[in-house]
């Protein structure tokens, strides 16, 4: 039904505010988003922006970097470090999308310089066994 992670976080935030004991409108009120735009991600339909899920993530008391993970945002196989450096750019409100991902790239490419950084597709086709002849 729903693409990507959307309804694994819907299904995710609903059962965060049920334990937080707070009615879908009380949620909305105090992340300042709307009640049918909240029910929408908690049904799965709609796939909220960074910036919404840390307003949401604020008003549950739980980690943003949580939220992102389940939106497929941020990547948990990834070094912790890793991922708290890219949800605070992401969670930023100074910053508009573009520049986020800009920041990300350049992020990306120095950690990859200093070897850190995830293995690019086109680097690990060699990387299977090698068969000698002998």
């Amino acid at each position: 039904m729903a693409s990507l992670n959307v309804g694994n976080l819907g299904e995710y935030l609903r059962e965060q505010r049920r334990s937080a004991q707070l009615s879908l409108r009380q949620l909305a009120e105090a992340a300042g988003v709307s009640n049918p735009y909240l029910s929408q991600i908690e049904r799965g339909l709609r796939k909220p922006s960074a910036e919404v899920l840390q307003q949401v993530a604020k008003a549950l008391r739980i980690s943003a970097e949580t939220l992102y993970v389940r939106a497929g945002i941020l990547d948990a196989e990834r070094d912790p470090d890793e991922v708290e450096t890219r949800a605070v750019i992401l969670a930023d409100p100074t910053l508009n999308e573009r520049q986020k991902q800009v920041l990300l790239q350049v992020y990306e490419s120095f950690r990859k310089e200093n070897g850190h950084g995830e293995t690019a597709p086109d680097d690990a086709s060699d990387a299977g066994p090698q068969q000698t002849a002998g």
